[in-house]
């Protein structure tokens, strides 16, 4: 009688995607919990909130100059503006909260705990390791924070026009809040934090390295920023002042000759009659206004989030060379 011998059983393959959403499990559930408040705050800054500020804010302007008392909902405006203030400043910060989890947790902490090896070991490549988290935590980011992004915009949206107090496009809490360059940020703060925690190799320090990290680039972004797209230049007349509204770039006198030159200072003697004496003796014969009005501001979205996505691409790049040296295999090695 022939025995039967039954063929070995395959050997599983890794499933990294799996492996990462439960090891970091905890950390997905905070952030889908904050992604759910924030999106609710927003949702209430669209909806109620702002029609409660907006219906104070038309009770105070029926009341006019009036002496006698006037009856309005002060606490309306109140609420709605401090409101606004926290998910605006929320948004601004999820990029250091990001990268501060990316160094810690994502990279740095499995780097000095040893699971990161392990994982080695399982027929996992470390360049499949690093870019499969990369992946998953940009995917969650992304998603995440564009939602947030649409909500903020529809919330401001909401106020404009109807309170007197909502911010301005080009307030820098509010420019960024409403558009794609948060997420570049967040993407720019999560390579960053990648990169800090493969430097450091542990979690403390790769978590400030990386907040760091993020606060330059951001630094960066809002000094180039103006600068990405072309600026328009108002003259005017000394009697009409500076004109136009938006980000400011600079501004002065226009000399009789056309040419621009800065404001000049005013003794206190010419002060008094409205500067006259020293315009006149700087030949000033109007003003010159240099900024970014309001149809300015997608273009310089856009090309703000290149500049971020160019420099998250980079960190990604010097995240796998440090994984290279760290290791010493090929970043390409097959998993």
């Amino acid at each position: 009688m022939t025995a039967v011998t039954a063929a070995p059983r395959a050997a599983s393959k890794p499933r990294p995607t799996r492996w990462v959403l439960r090891l970091h499990r905890p950390a997905l559930y905070v952030w889908a919990g904050l992604v759910l408040a924030l999106a609710a705050l927003l949702l209430a800054l669209y909806g109620p909130l702002a029609d409660a500020a907006a219906e104070g804010w038309r009770q105070y302007d029926a009341c006019g100059w009036s002496e006698r008392k006037c009856a309005y909902d002060q606490d309306a405006i109140i609420r709605y503006k401090d409101y606004y203030n926290y998910a605006t400043i929320a948004l601004g910060v999820l990029p250091f909260l990001v990268a501060a989890w990316a160094g810690a947790a994502l990279v740095g902490t499995e780097l000095e705990s040893g699971t990161a090896h392990l994982a080695w070991t399982q027929g996992m490549s470390p360049a499949r390791w690093l870019a499969v988290r990369l992946a998953v935590a940009a995917a969650a980011v992304t998603a995440g924070g564009t939602a947030l992004v649409w909500l903020h915009h529809l919330a401001w949206t909401a106020g404009r026009g109807r309170i007197d107090t909502a911010k301005s496009w080009y307030d820098t809490w509010t420019f960024h809040a409403n558009g794609p360059t948060t997420v570049a940020f967040a993407l720019a703060g999560l390579a960053a934090g990648a990169l800090a925690g493969l430097l450091l190799r542990r979690a403390l320090p790769a978590l400030v390295l990386g907040a760091l990290a993020t606060g330059a680039v951001q630094a960066l972004a809002q000094t180039a920023m103006p600068h990405l797209w072309p600026a328009v230049t108002r003259v005017t007349s000394l009697k009409q002042g500076y004109a136009g509204v938006g980000i400011d770039l600079d501004e002065g006198i226009v000399t009789s000759s056309g040419a621009h030159a800065p404001v000049p200072s005013c003794p206190p003697e010419d002060a008094l009659s409205g500067c006259h004496a020293s315009y006149a003796k700087a030949d000033a014969v109007g003003f010159f206004h240099t900024y970014h009005p309001g149809s300015h501001y997608w273009p310089l979205q856009w090309t703000t989030t290149a500049l971020l996505l160019t420099v998250t691409g980079l960190l990604v790049l010097g995240s796998f060379l440090m994984l290279r040296r760290l290791t010493g295999t090929p970043t390409g090695a097959s998993a």
